[in-house]
């Protein structure tokens, strides 16, 4: 068998492998505009977030943003 043959078929399959990076490009972009809205509000009002729960809630978005944006990435690479 001729080796370009070998490596036309091994590239194709590669590929055919290859996963879209789009739901990274989404979750990434979700989280940068998590970010800038956030630092938005904390420049226009400084007692945001204004309680406690608030502040909590902010936190848990921006953890679940951040693990589903690093979760994409490691979908996407393998």
């Amino acid at each position: 068998m001729d080796l370009s043959i070998v490596l036309a078929a091994a590239e194709h399959a590669a590929e055919a492998a290859h996963k879209s990076d789009v739901p990274f490009f989404v979750a990434g972009g979700l989280l940068a505009s998590f970010a800038v809205l956030i630092s938005v509000f904390g420049f226009k009002k400084p007692d945001f977030p204004a309680s406690e729960a608030a502040a909590r809630g902010v936190m848990t978005v921006g953890a679940v943003l951040v693990a589903s944006a690093m979760a994409m990435i490691i979908y996407v690479n393998t």
